[in-house]
Order: C-alpha cells, then structure tokens, then sequence
C-alpha cells in the first residue's frame, strides 16, 4: 500500500472446521503454504479500504466433487466480508460463484491459459469480468486480444515464470502426487537435466537448468501496456519479502503514473538494479517483448542471483581475485558461480565480504578505521571473507561473482517498509459553505465517489480582522498528513465576512477524514445466496453394472504409428502431428480404412493462430478440443463434427464437466489432477458415457512456449530462423533419478515434455468398467510401430475378458523401456470409497 499499490492480491485459508480433500487443510489458493485466516477478512478488507486499496482473494484451484460444500461456505463467507474480486481457474466453480453472489467480480485466473479474445470470452461465459493473460503473450498479442474485446485485461509484467503454461504443468502430479493446479507446485522446472538427441548424449556446458526461465521484467513495456488499454498490471510475489514487495511496486507505480501523463519514464539506473539485487533469477521483458527462444532461459541456475560484480581471476593466499564490473563493499553478499565444472546442485562457495584489498596496495577494512574504498568498473581487487566462508578449492578462475546481498538497499527501502505515516495518500476534493449566520458544512469527496458532509455546531460569525477566504480554507483543510488522503482540490461557497476559528475548521476537517474514512470502509451490500443445491441438480443414477460395450481409441502422432494403429482396427484413431500438411493424407486413409477420424487441436492457440480453426475443420474429421479458445470460437459454427473435450479443459468436478459438455461435447476426459477413484465419482455424476478416459499414455508434465529444440539445437530465436530440428531429430530430457523424457513440439512449436514411462490404468480398469466407463484411450509418443501394436493388442485381450488387470500391467512393463509409473491415477491412502451417489 505504502508503494502505490491499487489492489493487492492474496490466498485465504478455510473456515474452521473444512478444507480442501487431498488433507492438506489448505484454502482455494495455489499457494497452499500461505494464506490469511477467514476469520480476519471482513477487518482486512475494511484497512484496505480505507487506503482506497482494492483485495482480491486467489480462488484458483481446480475445485474437486467432494470440496464443493466447503468451497461455497467459503465463497459466502468472502463475498459477505467484501472482497473486491475473486481470482478463479476452475470455469464451474467461476459459475458457482457468479449464481451465489452475482455482485461480485470475477477475475478469470492466468491458469485458465487464456491466449487469445476468444478465451477471454469463454471466460465471461463462465461469469469472469477480468481475466489474466498467459505470460507467453508478445506486446502484440495483447494488442490484438485488446483490440477484438471488451472484457477487462490483466498482465503479468514482473516476477517469476513459470516455464510451463499456467494451468498445462503436470510435473508435480506426475512425479510427487502433488498438482500444481491445486497450489502444491514441486517446481521440477527449476531442477537439472542432461539432453539426448536422437538417443546421444548432448553436452550443454552450464546450461544444465534447462526449463528454468529468467524472471520476468516489463517495466519498460509500461508505456505500451497503458497505450494499449490493459486495465491492470500484476507483480508476482510468491513467497517474497516486503523489499521485494515495495520496490518493484513503487517503480511500476511510477512507471504506470508517467505513462498516463504522456511522460517518458524516468525510473533511474539505481532503481533499475535495486530491482535486480532484491530478487533476480536474470531479469527481461522475455516474451513480452517478442519470441526469442535464446534467452528465456539462460540454464546456468535456477535460484535468485542478483548482480553480477564481476569475474574471478586467481586466488591469494587469504582471499579471491576478482576483476569487478561492479563497485563491491564490506558487508556485501557474494556468491560465486560455479556453473558446469561441477555439479551446481551443491553447496555455492560464498559469504560476507569483509575486507576488500586493491591489488595496487590500497585497501579498506571496513571497520570504520579507515574509509571503504568501493571499486569502480574494470578494477582488480582482492576480495577477503570470514575464515572457512570460502573454500578455494572450490573458486577457479573464470568463475561469475554474483552480488545477492546489498546492505546499503535496506537503507533506500526503509521509509517504504517502516512509515510512522501513509506514503502513498489518495486525492480528496473539498467543497466548504459558509454563510454568516448559518451552520457552516464541509463535504469532502473521495477518487471513488465516496462523500461526507459534516456541519459545525455554531453558525459562522462576522468577521472581526481577516475573513475567512478561500487561501486560508486550502491551508488549513489541506493538512491531512497521517490521514492517507490529500487535498486535490477545493471550492468555497461563501457569503459574508465570515471568521471561523481554526480550532473548529481543523475539528470540521477531522470529522470529515473520519466519517469519509469509516464510509469507505463500509463493506459493500451484497447478497450471497447458497446456490451448490440448484446447480447440481438431479445426478445420473449409478452404473451398478458393467457396461458391454466397449471401445478403444488410439492416439498416435507419426504416420509409422498410424500404419501400425491401423492394423490393430481400434474403434477410433486420433492424430497428433507436428506437421500440419501430414494431415490430410492421413485423415483420408484413416477414413478409406473405415475406421472414425479424430485430429487433435493445440492446447494454445494465439491470436495469430485463430485460422487453424479453419484448416481443421476443412479436414472434415472429428476433433480432439484441447483449447478453451477453440471451443468457445466452436459455437457459432454450424454443422459441426463430432467434438470431445480433452485433459487440457481442466474439467475437475461436474460443475465444470456439465458446462463442458453443454457446449457441444460429444464426451470429455477429466483432468490428470484427478485420481481413478475421482474419475469413477465424476463418471457417476456426468453419466459414464459421456467420458472417455485415458488408459495409457505419456503424462504431459511441461506444456510450455519456450522451445528446447530451438534454444539448443540452433542458434536462431523462433521458428523463421531455427531450421527447424524438431522436424529431424528426437529429443528426451534426463532427470536426476535416470528416467529420459521425450520432447515433442506442436504446430505452433510449443514443446511438451512427456513422462518418460507409461502412465497405465491396469489396476484401476475394474473399477472404472464397474463404474460403467466404456471408452477409453491410448496415447502414443516415442513408441515404436511394434510397440502401438502390442499395447493396443493387450489393452483388447483385457477388454474382452482374455486377461485380467495385473496381466495387462505386466505385460505393459514388459514392453516399456524405462518401467510404467500408475502417476496420476494413484489414490493415496485414506481416500475412502464414497458410500453411495451423490456423494455431495
């Protein structure tokens, strides 16, 4: 608030006695280790208010079937204690909340993966208001969405990336049963890798952190990002401090306030590193300002980094040499880089400076003997620490010196961090009448609307000396310090030589701070009404039998696996190629075989990209809709094909299910955020046959914009100059425990890193036949011809009775090179069976 914030946005934990039901007791926030207690809402919201400072609460999880009693309870309970708006991935639940409360703005979450005008407007079918835009987006991109809706737009322009979509990241579901759609993100991105193409290995130097991307840094795209029409701009601040906190806002607080007034910005060079010292992983406007595939991630770290000072270039018997690009002082923090000569998952060598030495002689101790000296740029100097900081064993010449911490930036962000007064007061205009004879009033009106009138006891006297006149009003009304408003202007309604003591035009103006201070506090009227009962209405009775109708539906992505699909007859093939122009051949001869045709859309599609809507319906196949823009852009068309809603529509519960496939959805496959126990509930609440469900597949863990194959493989920045080798080589990413996972880019050369094993249902396929699900799916990445063959070959041995689940899991293991994983279909334990239909 102190910067100049105009909202602040934070997490919420449950009312007592309820909770999210993966038992981490967490709120409905993606940062389930933090977040305010319910209980003191209605007293925040009111502080915040009274500053004039909006609070949006973080609702942005996927909501499951069994939490959706408590997440009502805890909508009411926000709507009645006056949050400005709630911030919301999950598209049933943005509904639920628009019937409850329809009052209360919605803010479409950026794990909704909006990419385009026509997400925004699934959004705002759903009762958002706002939505926030994927950080992938260029200046342009966001131009266009601006320009083809009214639907208000909210940017990210500093802070962390994450590597991956937000909203499309499987990692942590894959590989520590912890989702990140559910704010319980592992952040494997942020992990080492080792790379493989075509099967060797490929030796990337220090860029072993290859999926973790730099922070994000905009604040010279403010003045664009105001011409354009954005409404509002966000800082991330996931687990940072109040330095972090104040400095960043106070710079885009200044930049927003610049570019409004049409004047340049004039953040300065100390502001600007300030910015890098308190948190920086390597800061950069990054796809903000264009693709560039080379610098998103850098690889070297993964970790907060800070300025670079400089270069190590020998060692001394009791210190380090150093050439500095940076001035460096006594009391700084340093780190040195040790990058790829050895594993720089280890400890870093670094600490305090304690004494910096010029190799000429001079030198400071630092200990107020005698002056620091701080070293100008392209200066030797012997940097000194305390005994046993620094190992030399472990500094070699070569080796980047990094400033992480700056003592001297405590002292520039203190007046933001310890104020005795509010810094950042609103504007106040002040309108006095004052007749003599009568009751003189002040009326004090707020940026918001907001206004207070409040009388004096005594009627104004004739002056005696000096009339009251308009001068003194404005001195004296205008004294507001400590109240957090100041005067932005003042009119007078005067008749008569009027004298009013200052005593009472001081008494006059407190009341008024006060009475207009304790009105926008006020929280606003609303009426939240429970509404969960109605908008579940009648559930679909439960399959007590098993179905006997079965079909299996293949997804393959080469025409190699399509031929071997094709000798198999599945009930359906889906095809997922990279190429766009291997289409339609293959369409045809899906179709000559007499079998049903399905091609798989992108999950992202950008403004630029919206004529793929086009070209995949001219292929007159059914289609596999992976894109909640694409769906959206879906309704108007006529004589549509058959239409199945994929993973990638988050579909966690049957509030969001419903809605789905009310939107022209022949079937739809939930999200991997659920167990297979979840997806028997879900299958119970939609109906089964409106599900189709993935038995086998590559869990898609990275979904992400930034480009390996570029970044590696070719020293070009995007697709126009790449060369293109995702079209001739095969790429896998080696994680620490020895697993190999396959990259695949899409036609809009985003890459998916792919679990390296099979994700099997084996164990699991009873229970969903009991259920009554009857279609099912294979999905194919890397397999080979003979492989499609055989899984598609055991998954119908067990589907017609010849086998039974530990068979087919076995059999699955047999043929995978690197073991299968249960991954996201694994039911922790203590996830008890729900006794009966409907289980809310």
């Amino acid at each position: 608030m102190e910067a100049g914030a105009d909202a602040v946005f934070f997490g919420v934990n449950p009312l007592p006695d309820s909770g999210r039901a993966d038992g981490t007791g967490a709120g409905f926030h993606a940062r389930a280790k933090v977040g305010f207690e319910a209980e003191a809402l209605p007293e925040m919201m009111r502080g915040l208010h009274e500053r004039g400072v909006q609070g949006f609460v973080t609702f942005n999880v996927l909501v499951f079937d069994r939490e959706l009693r408590d997440a009502e309870r805890q909508i009411i309970h926000l709507a009645e204690s006056g949050v400005d708006a709630l911030i919301v991935q999950d598209l049933g639940v943005a509904r639920l909340i628009h019937d409850i409360c329809p009052d209360l703005p919605i803010h479409g979450s950026t794990q909704m993966s909006i990419t385009s005008a026509e997400g925004a407007e699934l959004a705002r079918r759903f009762g958002a208001n706002r939505v926030v835009l994927g950080r992938e987006l260029s200046l342009k991109d966001i131009e266009r969405i601006a320009n083809q809706t009214d639907v208000e737009l909210e940017t990210f322009v500093h802070g962390a990336l994450c590597v991956s979509y937000s909203g499309q990241c499987f990692s942590s579901e894959a590989w520590g049963g912890r989702s990140a759609n559910r704010g319980q993100c592992a952040q494997a991105c942020r992990l080492p890798y080792e790379m493989f193409v075509d099967g060797e290995y490929r030796d990337l130097g220090d860029a072993r952190y290859l999926l973790s991307p730099g922070d994000l840094y905009a604040l010279h795209q403010v003045p664009d990002l105001v011409r354009i029409g954005v409404d509002c701009l966000k800082i991330e601040g996931r687990y940072k401090d109040a330095e972090f906190v104040a400095l960043t806002t106070a710079a885009y607080r200044q930049a927003v306030d610049e570019a409004w007034a049409g004047q340049p910005l004039s953040v300065t060079p100390q502001q600007e590193q300030d910015l890098e010292q308190v948190y920086s992983r390597g800061l950069g406007p990054h796809f903000m300002a264009g693709t560039n595939h080379q610098q998103v991630v850098r690889g070297r770290a993964p970790r907060h980094r800070g300025v670079r000072v400089g270069t190590v270039t020998g060692l001394t018997e009791r210190g380090v040499l150093v050439e500095l690009t940076e001035p460096v002082k006594p009391g700084d923090g340093l780190v040195f880089d040790p990058a790829n000569w050895r594993k720089p998952e280890g400890r870093e060598e670094g600490g305090f400076v304690y004494q910096v030495n010029d190799v000429e002689g001079g030198w400071s101790r630092g200990d107020g003997k005698k002056k620091s000296i701080h070293h100008q740029p392209s200066t030797v100097a012997e940097l000194r620490f305390a005994r046993g900081a620094v190992n030399p064993d472990r500094v070699r010449p070569g080796d980047p010196v990094w400033r992480t911490q700056d003592p001297s930036l405590a002292a520039r962000v203190k007046p933001l961090l310890d104020a005795s007064d509010p810094l950042y007061t609103r504007p106040v205009s002040a309108h006095f009448v004052g007749h003599v004879g009568e009751l003189p009033s002040l009326t004090l009106r707020d940026e918001a609307g907001h206004e207070v009138t409040v009388t004096a006891p005594a009627p104004l006297s004739e002056a005696r000396n000096r009339a009251l006149d308009e001068a003194t009003l404005t001195e004296q009304l205008g004294k507001l310090g400590g109240s957090g408003y100041h005067l932005a202007g003042l009119t007078a309604d005067l008749q008569g030589a009027g004298f009013l003591p200052v005593s009472a035009l001081n008494a006059l103006r407190r009341e008024a701070v006060e009475r207009l201070t304790e009105l926008r506090g006020q929280a606003p009227e609303r009426q939240a009404v429970p509404k969960l009962a109605e908008a579940l209405g009648q559930t679909p009775d439960p399959y007590h039998q098993p179905s006997t109708v079965h079909h299996l539906h293949v997804l393959v992505r080469t025409p190699e696996q399509l031929d071997a699909a094709l000798a198999e007859r599945p009930d359906s093939i889906t095809l997922d190629y990279l190429e766009l122009y291997g289409l339609k051949p293959s369409v045809e001869k899906v179709r000559a075989a007499g079998i049903p045709v399905r091609v798989a859309s992108p999950r992202i599609l950008k403004p630029t990209e919206q004529n793929l809507e086009k070209f995949l319906l001219g292929l007159n196949a059914e289609l596999l809709v992976r894109s909640g823009g694409l769906l959206e852009g879906l309704q108007d068309v006529e004589n549509l094909p058959p239409l199945t809603g994929d993973f990638s529509l988050n579909a966690a519960n049957v509030l969001t299910a419903r809605a789905l496939l009310d939107m022209q959805l022949t079937r739809l496959t939930p999200t991997h955020d659920l167990n297979a126990r979840q997806v028997s509930e879900l299958a119970g609440l939609v109906g089964p046959e409106r599900l189709e469900v993935i038995a086998y597949q590559h869990l898609p863990v990275f979904h992400t914009e930034h480009c390996v194959f570029c970044r590696f493989l070719s020293d070009g920045t995007d697709y126009t100059n790449c060369g293109h080798p995702c079209e001739s080589h095969r790429v896998a990413l080696k994680d620490e425990r020895g697993v190999q996972h396959p990259v695949m880019a899409d036609v809009g050369c985003r890459n998916t890193v792919f679990e390296g094993r099979p994700q099997v249902a084996g164990a699991h396929l009873p229970d969903w036949l009991d259920a009554g699900l009857r279609d099912f799916r294979l999905e194919f990445v890397h397999e080979s011809p003979e492989q499609v063959r055989e899984v598609i070959a055991a998954h119908r041995a067990f589907l017609n009775g010849e086998i039974g689940g530990s068979e087919l899991e076995n059999r699955l293991r047999g043929m995978a090179d690197q073991g299968v994983t249960e991954g996201s279909l694994f039911v922790p334990e203590g996830f008890d069976v729900l006794p009966a239909l409907p289980m809310l």
